[in-house]
């Protein structure tokens, strides 16, 4: 997957950081990630990161609406339940992206995900993808 870099990379940093992880579930957030570098708040706040991820939708390894693309470590902590999101292409943008992406617990976060699945179709996505503009603008549960 293609995306701009954010942060520095500090090996075995993340173990000392895990007691002030925000998020539950498999999923790991900090507000004030000290791994974040300036210009990489920047772009996380505004989702800027997310544009080379346009290269992914173009080689058709990415779709533009669909579960986020999971880092392997969170998918070593996946329940059963939540391997379903894994049977469909991720996406650039989704349910949880339009509904506080952060702020959103990691099970809504999986359900939402599973919801989509069961639920896509055409009119869903370009509902997602209408929504999507104004949810990155507002930077509403953007960490």
């Amino acid at each position: 997957m293609f995306k701009f870099l954010a942060m520095v990379e500090y090996r075995g940093l993340k173990k000392y950081l895990i007691t002030k992880n925000e998020m539950d579930g498999a999923a790991f957030k900090i507000k004030d990630d000290p791994r974040i570098t300036k210009v990489g708040k920047f772009l996380r706040k505004f989702s800027l990161d997310e544009l080379p991820q346009l290269f992914n939708i173009l080689s058709g390894n990415m779709s533009l609406v669909g579960p986020r693309p999971p880092l392997p470590e969170e998918v070593s902590q996946y329940k059963s339940w939540h391997r379903k999101r894994l049977s469909v292409k991720p996406g650039l943008t989704c349910l949880w992206q339009i509904n506080g992406r952060n702020d959103v617990s990691f099970e809504d976060w999986m359900r939402m995900d599973l919801e989509y699945i069961k639920n896509w179709s055409l009119l869903l996505d370009l509902k997602i993808l209408l929504k999507t503009l104004p949810s990155v603008i507002s930077a509403r549960g953007a960490r």
